[in-house]
């Protein structure tokens, strides 16, 4: 069987060029603590739509004591969050929806094939597939060195901040 081509080769990118430090990440994206999952990204394509984004593990990472006690393993669901994550980045960022947030509206697809411990470079490749007014739909490939650990399609929908804070309130 053929190996599924990848979105953007490694040598298309250069992990240490940031576009986009913590700080920066952070006016488009709301996850903060243990669910920030980007350390950087590193690459955008306006023209392609795609956008590369890292997270340096370390063992300070919330998952790491429990998952699993004495090997630790990043677990699959913050595999896809991190996707998640690049994405909501680069469509916040380049205004691709009239929203303030995006979350999950779903995943397709999503094959897990390599382990992200402690001390690796996770590095996430996502591509725009469609946008719609309330729907972004996306391929994203994750690595560890230029080893394929997870991918999958993942679809973004606007989220009505305005309404879910004023429930809250």
């Amino acid at each position: 069987m053929a190996k599924k081509p990848l979105i953007l080769d490694h040598s298309e990118y250069d992990l240490s060029q940031i576009v986009a430090d913590t700080e920066e990440i952070h006016r488009y994206n709301p996850q903060r603590y243990e669910m920030a999952q980007l350390t950087a990204i590193c690459y955008e394509d306006l023209e392609n739509g795609i956008c590369v984004g890292y997270k340096d593990m370390s063992s300070d990472d919330f998952w790491v004591r429990g998952h699993m006690p004495g090997l630790p393993i990043m677990p699959g669901v913050i595999m896809c969050e991190a996707g998640a994550q690049v994405a909501s980045y680069y469509a916040l960022k380049h205004r691709l929806m009239d929203t303030k947030m995006i979350g999950y509206g779903g995943l397709e697809g999503v094959r897990f094939r390599g382990v992200v411990r402690p001390g690796d470079r996770f590095v996430i490749v996502v591509r725009l597939l469609k946008v719609r007014r309330l729907m972004l739909t996306c391929e994203f490939q994750c690595f560890v060195d230029e080893d394929l650990v997870c991918e999958g399609i993942l679809k973004g929908i606007p989220l009505p901040v305005d309404e879910l804070m004023a429930e809250q309130a």
